[in-house]
């Protein structure tokens, strides 16, 4: 298992807290994708569900049911030359109110040569007062294709919760061959959320969905052909990159949106565990 660079928090809480990894290796073998390498500790666990096609799935899980403050979780996925895998969560992962130190995330995707991967985990709903630090980095080899979806919650509109202060900090990197491809930084605080039209403007829920891969561009007019109204969303592309923004007033709608641009640029079913 490659070394994880897990981001330590050094907080001392007093508390028991949760750590755990999961690191799962595919290979190509002719036409299909097989497993080479799997590793489970702690709280993160990973499983690969039967499918019918060449296609596997790889779904993981926080079984610990949510991060609080001074957790630890890592996710990582390696996939050899020509090997290809859908990978996603089995839930959606929540971020607790911290009672000290900040809860810790890390996914890792290696894509080698020609690999392709679509990694779409469910939403990340944070409540009041969570303290999270997510860290998102994939390097692709030659002709690789990665596709990534994330979107993150406000607390829960059907529960009638409300967030007012949080500390959420998301940072996501695509290198190829030793550069930087897309680099996104994100970081919502207390003061984000009273920036008014400056930030969120009242939104709870936002979303973002890339595909990095040669020619990834020349997907842009089919995607905004599909954006959904009622919300803002917009997409753009340049330079083997196709990046789409959506922000909505709830979930529901920016999940739906988020499912007919994965639709548009995949072209076949989204993974079971998604309830769209």
């Amino acid at each position: 298992m490659p070394d994880d660079g897990l981001v330590m928090d050094t907080a001392q809480t007093g508390l028991q807290r949760a750590s755990g990894r999961a690191h799962v290796g595919l290979g190509a073998r002719g036409e299909l994708t097989c497993l080479t390498d799997l590793h489970q500790s702690g709280s993160a666990k990973a499983f690969l569900p039967k499918v019918h096609g060449p296609v596997p799935e790889v779904v993981f899980l926080n079984t610990s049911g949510g991060l609080t403050g001074g957790d630890r979780l890592m996710f990582s996925l390696a996939l050899g030359d020509g090997a290809q895998a859908v990978a996603t969560t089995q839930t959606a992962e929540r971020a607790y109110a911290s009672s000290g130190g900040r809860a810790v995330m890390d996914v890792v995707l290696s894509l080698g040569a020609g690999a392709r991967l679509d990694w779409l985990p469910q939403e990340t709903i944070l409540f009041d007062r969570s303290t999270l630090a997510r860290r998102t980095r994939a390097d692709l080899g030659p002709g690789a294709r990665l596709l990534l979806a994330e979107t993150v919650v406000l607390g829960r509109a059907a529960m009638g919760e409300t967030v007012r202060d949080l500390a959420f900090s998301d940072w996501r990197e695509v290198r190829g061959q030793g550069r930087p491809l897309l680099v996104e930084p994100l970081r919502i605080t207390a003061a984000t959320l009273a920036a008014g039209p400056a930030a969120l403007n009242g939104a709870r829920a936002l979303a973002t969905v890339a595909l990095v891969a040669p020619g990834a561009e020349d997907a842009l007019a089919a995607v905004r052909a599909c954006l959904p109204e009622g919300m803002e969303a917009a997409a753009s592309g340049w330079d083997g990159k196709l990046v789409v923004r959506l922000i909505g007033p709830d979930l529901l709608p920016v999940r739906r949106g988020v499912a007919r641009v994965l639709n548009a640029l995949r072209g076949i079913a989204l993974p079971r565990v998604w309830q769209v």
